[in-house]
């Protein structure tokens, strides 16, 4: 990043800050309610430049960021879903920093928090299109049936459809970004045989959808996108499923803490075993760390405290295009799996088989020489 670039920045946080908040408080002053201090807020920044690849530098400029993003407006809709992206975002006994953030943004409409109902909730909807036409950003919850013109899924005392509000507020969206799997690819709504022809969001709109998937995604991955979009005024580069690189550039195999027993040849053989009490490999017991692409080793879950992997379960491959059907069975080693997805393009189904084939050819090979030379057996 060149000094061209910061200014660049620094302009654009002026002019966010010129324009009207939600409220009368500042970031600082509460976060300094909930506890956090201004160091604290300061080590918050510094990480959240690391996790999204850019100089310590950027550090006061994302603090910054932060501070003026209730000038951001946000728009979140429910399709068809479960709201558990939500629920993990705001159901916390003692929020993160990430969390008050996501709490402070401009947040103009959102089905399961605002107080509104029926009329009234409209109305804001409508507004909130109207005041926010180009400027606001489009959260999207949830897969689109599209099956019958999308009648499987109306909303709101005018019936529309999921596709047909999606379509109209996407329109005047300046923004778009896919919260969860199921917005991203669909989800467990587009199993087999997807009666209700669920599609990802950006499947069914005409422009640019950046896909935060994860079921539900970390808290962070999704603050860290919309606070790249305040800094940037455009999306994260992103590889071939629309994921921000940022977050999605590794395999959970990378970054797994038990990744020193599966080099070791050292694998939990069935749940409750010795291998599962000293924290072995899971990949025999099912884990699909090595098709998976996520961070979630490095951000964790429940105030940054565990993940399903270090709680002894393996990954399920919730990040993945269509994981409902291509990572089954969730409790058996997948090498010999052919990975096949219709949602995905041709170009990044050939180079995503490549190296899933390749990561099970050498799962097979190791885990193969580990039943010789386990050192455990």
């Amino acid at each position: 990043m060149n000094e061209a670039t910061i200014a660049k920045i620094k302009e654009r946080l002026a002019s966010l800050r010129k324009l009207p908040g939600i409220g009368e408080k500042s970031v600082a002053q509460v976060l300094e309610e909930h506890g956090f201090t201004r160091r604290d807020f300061l080590k918050w920044s510094a990480a959240m430049a690391v996790m999204l690849g850019l100089p310590t530098k950027f550090s006061p400029l994302i603090a910054e960021a932060a501070e003026v993003s209730d000038r951001l407006p946000v728009v979140w809709l429910h399709l068809a879903e479960c709201t558990g992206c939500s629920e993990s975002l705001i159901r916390n006994d003692s929020p993160t920093i990430d969390n008050i953030i996501f709490n402070f943004i401009n947040l103009q409409y959102h089905d399961t928090i605002m107080a509104a109902a029926g009329w009234q909730a409209e109305e804001n909807y409508e507004e909130a299109l109207e005041k926010f036409a180009g400027r606001f950003v489009l959260c999207v919850e949830g897969g689109v049936p599209t099956k019958d013109g999308g009648e499987f899924l109306t909303i709101g005392p005018n019936a529309e459809t999921g596709l047909e509000k999606l379509k109209r507020t996407a329109a005047k969206a300046a923004a778009v970004i896919s919260v969860g799997t199921c917005s991203s690819f669909g989800g467990i709504q587009a199993a087999a045989p997807n009666p209700t022809g669920v599609k990802g969001v950006y499947q069914v709109i005409n422009k640019p959808v950046i896909n935060v998937p994860g079921c539900p995604p970390s808290a962070k991955n999704i603050v860290g996108t919309i606070l790249y979009v305040i800094l940037f005024g455009a999306l994260p580069a992103v590889d071939n499923f629309n994921r921000p690189k940022f977050a999605y550039g590794l395999r959970i195999h990378d970054l797994c803490e038990r990744r020193g027993h599966f080099d070791a040849g050292e694998f939990v053989e069935q749940f409750g075993d010795n291998g599962a009490e000293n924290g072995f490999c899971l990949y025999k017991v099912g884990c699909k760390g090595p098709y998976t692409f996520n961070n979630c080793s490095r951000e964790r879950f429940n105030q940054h405290t565990s993940w399903p992997v270090q709680a002894g379960h393996g990954c399920i491959g919730c990040s993945e295009p269509d994981f409902w059907d291509s990572m089954a069975p969730y409790e058996e080693p997948l090498a010999n799996h052919k990975f096949a997805s219709a949602s995905v393009d041709a170009t990044a189904d050939k180079v995503g088989a490549t190296i899933l084939t390749v990561a099970g050819v050498a799962i097979v090979a190791h885990a193969a020489l580990s039943a010789i030379k386990n050192p455990k057996e």
